[in-house]
């Protein structure tokens, strides 16, 4: 709807979008998003930690809103290769409004493929109120592997790809704990990758037919009210000073919560489909990744070719419903960082593939 003919002409010629192509996972089995932390080891106030989120609201999830464990379906995942047309990321609305040095430096490429959409577009449209919207806008390069994300993305167009932070994951490497860099942020609050850490009913069914899960964790958030008051733990490299929960056990930005193994997955549910994202919770956790009111997110079914609705997928936005803080158990992560802007970005040589022994 908010797809303008300017737009519409700039894109006429691009390559067709790639439909129904999987969601860009990282490839090393020792990448943190990869890891099963079923059996981890849990903080030593994980209980209290978990029923002091849940004495927030009558649901325990959201921000000033009291949500349930609700699903947000308004991502888009697009797929690119070579051929596809790359844009300058263009400083939105100022220079002095990027996230410098944390994200990739205005004039770096990024890949617009033809047909695609901003978060919360619909239908998907290169143009979204990035004054009122997050408007995250997320591309994979299936041929190099490498992701590019970024985040209040105003527009793509014949200029440029407008955002206040855009950048690039390598998908084949595995990153230290600190991620891009200490304390600098990405396309996410926590400084994480979004993509990955996303499930699409495609996924979805496939591990439904063998009775799995997804195979990696999932990204949650959470109000800002409603974490450690200036405090992130790794792997986040990020936090923000708008947090305010000032309790002895309130949850740090970066928290890894996995669903608890006395949770009954098959008691909460007959869907074979619900049941492949609480294995997976249960297995992986969820990432506490950002700032907001609904709890999960997934990405919209535009261009998978299994959809949400299918009699054989069947999930909405309310089928974990009634699923509470104190299901979860809290990973130990280490001491929380205290949270400043003052980003140290990982030089690209650094970024390597054996681990976190350093």
């Amino acid at each position: 709807m908010r797809r303008s003919t300017v737009l519409a002409c700039a894109f006429s010629a691009l390559p067709a979008l790639a439909a129904a192509a999987p969601l860009p996972r990282f490839s090393q089995p020792t990448a943190i998003w990869n890891v099963d932390v079923s059996h981890a080891t849990l903080r030593s106030n994980s209980g209290p930690m978990m029923t002091h989120l849940a004495a927030f609201s009558a649901s325990g999830w959201g921000d000033d809103r009291d949500f349930d464990f609700h699903i947000d379906f308004s991502f888009y995942v697009l797929h690119a290769n070579g051929s596809t047309t790359t844009r300058p990321i263009v400083a939105w609305p100022s220079e002095g409004d990027y996230y410098s040095p944390d994200c990739d430096a205005p004039g770096a490429p990024f890949p617009v493929p033809a047909g695609g959409g901003i978060e919360g577009t619909s239908p998907p449209a290169y143009a979204c109120d990035a004054g009122n919207e997050d408007c995250h806008l997320l591309v994979v390069n299936d041929a190099s592997k490498i992701l590019y994300e970024a985040y209040a993305t105003e527009s793509a167009d014949a200029t440029g790809v407008h955002a206040i932070c855009g950048l690039r994951w390598d998908l084949a490497k595995t990153y230290p704990r600190h991620g891009r860099g200490e304390h600098c942020t990405s396309a996410d609050g926590a400084g994480f990758p979004i993509a990955p850490l996303l499930f699409n009913a495609d996924e979805v069914w496939t591990a439904a037919q063998a009775h799995g899960d997804l195979g990696h964790a999932i990204r949650f958030i959470l109000g800002n009210n409603r974490m450690a008051n200036d405090k992130y733990v790794h792997p986040a490299s990020h936090g923000t000073l708008a947090t305010s929960d000032t309790n002895v056990n309130a949850v740090p930005y970066g928290s890894r919560l996995k669903l608890k193994q006395t949770f009954g997955v098959n008691a909460f549910s007959t869907n074979e489909s619900v049941r492949v994202i609480l294995r997976t919770l249960q297995k992986y956790g969820m990432f506490l990744s950002d700032g907001g009111g609904v709890p999960l997110t997934a990405e919209s079914d535009e261009f998978t070719t299994h959809k949400w609705t299918d009699a054989d997928v069947d999930i909405d936005s309310h089928s974990l419903y009634g699923i509470r803080p104190t299901d979860f158990d809290v990973v130990e992560a280490g001491d929380p960082m205290t949270v400043t802007y003052d980003c140290e970005r990982t030089p690209d040589d650094f970024i390597y593939i054996d681990g976190f022994d350093f």
